[in-house]
């Protein structure tokens, strides 16, 4: 039979079974073998995502989460109502970046957002980009900007088609003309400015999507000239040395991190001679070592010594001038700096609490600015005539509120003017009921975990609740606004957060305890987290929904696997599922360092017991998932979820529905590029979590 036949024979099979509610999947096994242990793949052929048979698959999937979205809205349609929130919710002003303000503005629900500027905070905004005019195509979205030194120019980076390679276009402020020429296979870049006359970046030269990376370039490109014609700078193509790099003092700066060392060698060179002539100034620092700012000729950097965060400088040209400025807090975590004209402002984090102390550059106290509770906080801008710090405040329940603080007086006072209106609060301040607390682990480790529900609910174990975590690669977690889980909320719903080992929300122990071989830890935590709102009657299992992106996907997947009767519903979105061939693909090698190798035999074994698609057992019905992927996801494989959907489908097992739901011509974040699709899929995911857990 030709492989033309095969593949209508595989689609009339498709087309036939979606009629009875299910998606045939075919196994061809492939037996492999590491460490002296054998493996079958059932599902390995999933990894060819580009076959038209693997394709038509996908498809057929879609069209049964489609089907089923039919049946779930006639109980439960929140899009009116997220769409509702939105336009009562308050959003945060401009920021500024060097001369001017920038704001992303939708002009249509049904376009990209375009980039706007102001020359004054209280202007008009005048539309600078505008995506779809460019491209005609509602896919592509801006994903940053980067104005030049002098606001002469702005570069644009633009995803086309949702994956980590993008374009970069440039539009010429001063007669808001957009320049002809393009950046393109741009990936994992801050276009970083040698005044106005160029940019640097750093190129993919990938040319199959889902190989393994190959970012390992940085490119010079000077303005009004060919890509073609651009410099190479700094290649770590041979070593597969990672890269970050920055522009500051009129030097570029590249911080190179080393796989056979697990150092970190520091280079610059000066901008201000013909030829760039990279030297470096610092050699062997530790991989902990991370340089924050330099400012006047010197160095302010976190020596990873102190679990809690601090900061020391030394001067450029002297290393053993090194002094402390800022000492760490113990058990107050510094999350980030920011280095003004005149002072330092450290943003800090406790359980349930965020606040910011404001120093000099001699590291003396100047003053403190606590942030309600349950609260956190971006920076806009500062204004070093008023003194005044311009923020917005922001919780999982209160939109945007816009505030300056005066940091000599300390004044802190609501900021409004003709385009930054007051409006009304959706609900009053304390409809909801926000605490962050504390369980016991497995280990007695105290673990946090943010609870948020209507005031004076019952604790019944009767509510629909929805737990999440990340727990990975040491990120700080915060709060984020949501329109769909304020309407999860208002409808009884219980939201929780844990902040997981493996996370860095308390401290970088906290992320070591749960990286490499003791990744099992932040695993453990979030099962324990979900016993925790069990036992204390938030909820039960037959109530008990969880999801997570990213990492968070990977949790869910072990969590499903390790301990199927504590859920009802599980949502993974873009998450690793098949831990042993994870590092064969995009960045998997990389992300070695926070998983630990298969390559190595204790890395194997670790990875073995807790990879999500090779502890799928025959004989368990596991909870009703639905699981989601971007088809041009280049981060996370869109087929480590095809495979692990097809592996729990395709069992007898299995009565509760698993659906596999793959956003077409999007990425890691998902349908996102307009207001239409993020509606759309945020609808999606609450009508899904309340329609099951409701069942």
């Amino acid at each position: 039979m030709t492989k033309s036949a095969l593949t209508l024979l595989f689609l009339f099979f498709a087309f036939f079974s979606f009629s009875q509610n299910t998606v045939p999947t075919k196994k061809i096994p492939e037996t492999y073998k590491k460490h002296n242990t054998n493996i079958t793949d059932d599902y390995a052929w999933l990894e060819k995502s580009e076959t038209a048979e693997v394709k038509a698959w996908v498809t057929a999937q879609n069209e049964l989460v489609e089907k089923h979205y039919v049946d779930v809205k006639k109980k439960h349609s929140s899009a009116y109502k997220i769409k509702e929130y939105d336009f009562y919710s308050s959003n945060p002003m401009p920021s500024q970046i060097g001369r001017y303000f920038y704001s992303l503005y939708r002009k249509d629900k049904a376009t990209p957002a375009s980039l706007f500027y102001r020359k004054t905070l209280n202007d008009s905004p005048v539309e600078l980009f505008n995506p779809s005019r460019i491209y005609n195509n509602s896919n592509v979205f801006i994903t940053d900007f980067f104005p030049s030194r002098h606001s002469k120019y702005v570069a644009c980076e633009v995803n086309t088609n949702g994956s980590d390679k993008h374009e970069v276009k440039f539009v010429n402020i001063t007669n808001n003309v957009a320049l002809q020429e393009t950046l393109t296979d741009v990936k994992y870049s801050d276009m970083n400015w040698n005044e106005d006359k160029g940019v640097f970046y750093t190129k993919n030269s990938n040319t199959r999507v889902f190989e393994i990376d190959s970012t390992f370039q940085l490119f010079y490109h000077e303005m009004g000239t060919s890509q073609i014609k651009d410099k190479l700078i700094f290649d770590a193509t041979v070593s597969g040395n990672t890269f970050s790099y920055f522009t500051a003092e009129n030097k570029l700066f590249i911080v190179e991190n080393s796989k056979s060392e697990g150092k970190k060698i520091y280079h610059y060179a000066s901008l201000t001679e013909p030829e760039l002539k990279l030297q470096r100034f610092l050699e062997q620092e530790s991989s902990a070592f991370h340089l924050l700012k330099i400012r006047k000729g010197k160095v302010y950097f976190s020596s990873g010594a102190y679990d809690w965060g601090e900061i020391r400088a030394f001067d450029f040209n002297d290393r053993s001038s090194e002094t402390s400025v800022i000492p760490q807090i113990y058990t107050h975590l510094l999350v980030n700096s920011y280095f003004l004209d005149e002072y330092i402002v450290c943003k800090y984090k406790t359980i349930g609490k965020n606040y910011m102390i404001v120093y000099d550059y001699s590291g003396k106290f100047i003053r403190k600015f606590d942030i309600p509770y349950g609260m956190d906080f971006t920076m806009r801008f500062y204004d070093s005539t008023a003194k005044e710090l311009f923020v917005s405040f922001f919780s999982h329940t209160i939109p945007y509120q816009n505030y300056r603080l005066n940091l000599e007086n300390g004044e802190a006072n609501h900021y409004f003017n003709d385009y930054i209106k007051p409006k009304p609060t959706i609900f009053p301040l304390n409809y909801f009921e926000t605490k962050s607390i504390t369980y016991k682990n497995r280990d007695n480790i105290d673990i946090p975990v943010t609870i948020i529900h209507k005031k004076g609910i019952a604790l019944d174990g009767n509510n629909p609740t929805l737990l999440e975590a990340y727990g990975g690669f040491g990120m700080v977690s915060g709060p984020h606004y949501d329109t769909g889980l304020l309407h999860f909320l208002n409808k009884g719903g219980v939201y929780a957060f844990a902040e997981i080992r493996g996370g860095g929300e308390r401290g970088k122990k906290w992320h070591t305890e749960g990286k490499g071989l003791k990744k099992i830890n932040a695993f453990n935590d979030f099962i324990d987290a979900a016993e925790f709102l069990i036992r204390e009657k938030y909820t039960s299992p037959n109530r008990l929904g969880i999801s997570g992106g990213s990492h968070g996907g990977l949790v869910v997947g072990v969590a499903i696997t390790q301990r199927p009767e504590l859920f009802k519903v599980a949502i993974p979105i873009a998450g690793k599922y098949d831990m042993i061939k994870a590092d064969l693909f995009t960045n998997g090698k990389i992300n070695t360092a926070e998983y630990g190798s298969p390559d190595t035999p204790e890395g194997f074994e670790a990875l073995l017991a807790y990879s999500p698609f090779h502890n799928i057992k025959e004989t368990v019905n596991y909870p009703t998932t639905l699981i989601i992927a971007g088809d041009n996801d280049d981060r996370v494989t869109p087929f480590q979820s095809y495979k692990f959907a097809a592996k729990l489908q395709n069992r007898e097992a299995q009565k509760n529905p698993v659906f596999l739901k793959t956003n077409q011509d999007a990425g890691h974040s998902g349908k996102v590029a307009t207001y239409k699709d993020r509606i759309a899929e945020k609808a999606f995911f609450y009508d899904f979590l309340m329609y099951h857990l409701n069942q």
